[in-house]
Parts: structure tokens; sequence; C-alpha cells
């Protein structure tokens, strides 16, 4: 991209397949399906593995660090956010340096690095504080963790995290380049292979969910990190199995440099008038590397943006290249830089609209711990599987949804998909307002019932089931909004820049989880110093309801934000090719 100034490169979908030594010449056919086990069965281990080490790391932190719920929560929320902010990175790394392939491979080490140091934390009683009785914990009499322990700690998490940004950008594209997308099969196998995927995550979070999370807290710590670390070990195996099967995508450079060659160009020919008809030659729209059904034409829309593409003097060369790339872009690097600013407002609303699945893996699970979590007279659930029942939510309304309900919406709307994408993340932001709302009422009559009728363990004598109204209604939210969004980034993104458009899925989650920390931080100042903390250290005696609903309010002015940008959004029309 700094050499020339042809527009952005084709997506990786649509490059032909190549190999990982020498793309140019050793070219062979996508196996397909036949890639799938090793690439698939990758990223099923290492969800199992980073999921089943994630899915009670609450209780951990609390029971075995002696964390107050405040810091263990703010803890995992900035893991979470530095977790899905590193997708970014890797993104960045893998298009500009060292592909996909590598990229996978070195998240993949990483990943089992950081797994090895927090097996190794659990089992070993030296790196944690020393053991407390459940009374000294509630009353905050127990010894906390040393600099020493809490640095290795926080070390095992990096290294998790680096392996996230590595591993979760680019397992979707990768497996995606081993179909052949210029043959009906291929495409075909391709959309089977967003159904799979999804099936495989929603079956590996139900095991973490339940079997880890039992031996976790039933059986020893230890072992429930050792299983997920062997998990990791026998993925990475997996992963490099196939490595003869695999079709490689040499590196692109990055989008970056693009974007930013449409902005600096357009600046240095501010003073430029832009011509009041079109005219041919006036704007550099150079051949495509494949052919166009449409033929690109700049819009009014930012239309400063397109003197960034109108031809002065003789910045086009004899072989159809410009003299400098900082000076003169395509008219296709235009039109999508034009895209990403049309998408920046709806990202945005994304970040607050996720605020309230952020409690489900910290607040929701302190509740489950202060409620009876017998299920008939002889099963007792883990409190970190309370999460399961959005799970069974998602399993269950999904298919129904696809299959009955977009159907019925399509007859009536005559618009594909029932509704627009639009739409359906706005119906997920209104299941997120809601989910906070009936999470505060529950959780007024949970506490109430704690102080009323709740022995001296302050465990309110209701079962931990009254959750599953909120747990049911956040699962709707992450169908239409997660779903929902993930769809639109691919359909409204470039295709050539899907792969950040992937990235940007866990980009929300990162500034989500920096919006809930900001959000928790400040309002525990606040509350503190007025006398009322909502969030202290005892659930009970805290205001955790009064928390949920200044989510519900705060997403609910996000939500209105929302309409605004959506109102104004302009959908994408698709460019296909040849």
């Amino acid at each position: 991209m700094s050499g020339t100034c042809s527009s952005f490169s084709p997506s990786e979908e649509e490059i032909g397949a190549a190999d990982l030594q020498d793309t140019n010449t050793n070219q062979r056919k996508p196996a397909g399906w036949k890639a799938m086990p090793f690439v698939l069965g990758n990223e099923t281990f290492e969800r199992l593995a980073s999921f089943g080490l994630m899915a009670n790391f609450m209780v951990f932190l609390q029971s075995e660090y002696h964390m107050n719920q405040v810091k263990a929560a703010t803890l995992l929320n900035t893991w979470s956010a530095a977790s899905n902010f590193a997708p970014v990175i890797g993104a960045y790394v893998s298009d500009a340096f060292i592909g996909k392939f590598w990229t996978i491979a070195f998240g993949s080490f990483s990943s089992l690095l950081g797994m090895i140091i927090m097996t190794v934390t659990a089992l070993l009683p030296q790196l944690r504080p020393p053991p407390c009785s459940h009374e000294g914990q509630l009353h905050g009499q127990c010894v906390g963790q040393n600099k020493a322990q809490l640095g290795i700690l926080i070390a095992s998490l990096c290294w998790l995290s680096i392996g996230t940004g590595g591993i979760r950008p680019c397992s979707i594209p990768f497996s995606v380049d081993q179909f052949d997308l210029t043959t009906e099969e291929g495409r075909k196998g391709n959309n089977s292979f967003y159904n799979l995927y999804y099936t495989t995550q929603t079956i590996v979070l139900l095991i973490t969910q339940t079997v880890v999370v039992y031996i976790q807290n039933d059986i020893s710590w230890a072992l429930g990190f050792g299983i997920p670390t062997l998990c990791m070990l026998f993925a990475i195996v997996l992963f490099f199995v196939g490595t003869k099967v695999y079709i490689y995508i040499k590196p692109e450079g990055s989008v970056f440099a693009a974007v930013a060659q449409v902005f600096v160009a357009a600046y240095k020919k501010r003073q430029l008038n832009l011509p009041v008809d079109e005219v041919d030659g006036q704007f550099y729209n150079p051949p495509f590397s494949r052919s166009l059904l449409l033929e690109l034409h700049p819009t009014r829309q930012y239309s400063c943006l397109n003197k960034a593409a109108l031809i002065v003097g003789d910045e086009v060369k004899q072989d159809g290249l410009c003299e400098n790339p900082w000076r003169l872009c395509s008219v296709q690097q235009v039109e999508d830089v034009k895209c990403l600013i049309n998408i920046i407002p709806i990202w945005l609303t994304s970040v607050l609209g996720f605020l309230a699945m952020n409690q489900q893996g910290t607040f929701t699970v302190a509740q489950a711990l202060k409620m009876d979590l017998h299920f008939g007279p002889s099963i007792k659930i883990p409190a970190g599987s309370v999460g399961v029942i959005t799970l069974i939510a998602i399993a269950i309304w999904l298919p129904f949804y696809d299959g009955v309900v977009v159907a019925a919406l399509e007859k009536v709307t005559k618009q594909e998909g029932g509704i627009t994408l639009l739409q359906r993340i706005g119906i997920g932001n209104l299941f997120s307002i809601l989910t906070m709302l009936v999470s505060g009422f529950i959780e007024t009559e949970r506490r109430l019932s704690a102080l009323s009728h709740g022995g001296t363990d302050g465990i309110a004598p209701m079962t931990v089931m009254w959750l599953t109204p909120q747990l049911i209604l956040i699962g709707f939210s992450e169908i239409f909004s997660i779903v929902g969004l993930i769809e639109f980034y691919n359909k409204q993104f470039p295709e050539h820049m899907r792969s950040i458009g992937n990235s940007l899925i866990y980009l929300t989650f990162s500034f989500a989880s920096y919006a809930s920390s900001t959000v928790i931080s400040v309002e525990h100042d606040v509350s503190a110093r007025h006398g009322s903390n909502w969030l202290s250290n005892d659930i009970n005696t805290s205001k955790l309801d009064y928390f949920y609903f200044l989510i519900a309010g705060i997403s609910s002015l996000n939500f209105l934000f929302f309409l605004f940008c959506a109102r104004r959004y302009h959908y994408r029309s698709s460019v296909k090719l040849m």
C-alpha cells in the first residue's frame, strides 16, 4: 500500500489460495471441510480451555485470594477488557506481517503458558494467600494476597490476553480461507461453517458452565484448571497436524495505512474545488484486481473526502498507478473510508449497550452465592453455573427465531431477514434495559428475604431459579445484539476489512468492560462518601438493585442515542466481485 495508489486489497475470502512458503507459485485447491477438523477443533478446544478457566473465576478470586467483590469484579472486568482489545492488535499483526496461521500459532502457545501459570497457582499453596474460614471471609478478616502472589496471577492473565489476541481475530477468517468461494460447494460449505461454529461454541459454554465449574467447586481448583490446560495443549497439537492440508494466505498489508492516506490526501487538497458534475478522468478510479459488477462513483456523503481521489496534473503515471499514494487515492479507498465513518457511531452505541452483559459473570454470581443453590433434594447448582440458563435460552430460541419467526416476518415486511440489521440490534438493546430492570426487582426481593429470613450465613431462603427471568432476558439481548452486530459488521464493512470488523466485536466487549469498571468505581466512591455503599463486600447490606437500576438508566440514554444514529445511517450498497 505504500508503493502504489491502487485500491484496497480484495477480501481474503476472494483472494486465490496460496501455500505458506510461496503464495505465488505453490497454489493448491482449498480442502474445505477436510481442513475443518483441525481448524475448528483447535478453536473449539481453545474456547473450552479459556472459558473453562474463566467460567468460575469470580468465585476463585473471592474464595482463594480473599478479594472483596468490588476488587474481584474490577480485576475481572479489566482483564476482560484487555482480552477483548487484544484481537484488534492481533488482526493488525496478522494482516500486515505474519499472516493468520502464525498469529494463531503464537496465540495458542501464549494461552497455554498463561493456563500453566494459572494451574500452578491453584496447585501450590505458596502462590495464594493462607486459607481462611467462611466466617472470616464474611467479616473481612482474611489475610490478602501479597504483591508477588498478585503479580503471578496478573502475569498469567496477561499471557492469556495475548493468546486471545492471536486466536480470536484470525480463527474464523483462517477457516473461511479453507473454502473455495468461487464454487457453489465452497460457498455452501462456508455458510454451513458459521452454523457449526456457533453450535460448537454453545456446546463448549454448556460444558464449562456445568462440568468444569463442578470440578472447580466440589473437587479441586487445580484439577478444574488443569483440564482446560490439557485441552489447550491438545488444541495446539490438532492445529499443527493439519498444516499439510491448510491454505495459507500471504499477508497483504494493513488497511490502516490506506485509511490514513485518504485523510492525508484530502487534507493536502482541501483548497481545491470539487467538480459540479462528475466527468470521466477527474477522479482516480483504476481497474480493480477483479471485475466489478457495479462501477464505483464518488458519493456526495462526506464529499470533502472526494478530494483525495481528485486527479491534479500528472499524478497518474502511464502504467495507471499514481505517483504519490499520500496525495492521490482511488475512489474505492475513499468510499470505504466513508463506510467506516458511518459505522463508528453504531459501534459507539454498542459499547454501553453491552453494560448489562458484563454484570452476568460478576454480580449475578454474587447473587447466586447468597441464594439456595439446591435443585431438588440432592442436586446443588454451582454459583458459577447459573449462566447455563442463558445458554439454554439461546440454544432454544435462536433456531426457533431463524426457522419460524424470520420466515413469518419476511412475509409481512417483505424484508430479507424479517427486520433490518439495525432493528435487530435495537431490539437487543431494549432487552438489555429490561434485563437490568428485572434484575433490580429480583435483587430487592432477594436482599429483603436474606435480611428478614436468612440464617447466619446470610443466604436468602429463595431458590436460585429466581434468577431465571434475568438470565433468559440477557440471552435474548445477546441473540439480537451480538448476532446482529456480527452480521452488521460482516455485511457493512468492505469485504477486504472483515477481519477488522470481526475484531471490532471484541473491541466492543473490551470498551464495555472498561466502562463497567469505571461505573463500578465511580458509583462505589460516590455512594461510600454518602454513607450508603451500594456495592459493599456484603451483598446483603449493599444496594445492588440500585446499581442495576443505574445501569438500566445509562442503557436507556444510550438507546436514545442509538435511535438517533440508526435513523441517520445509510446502508452500504454491496459491490460484488466477479
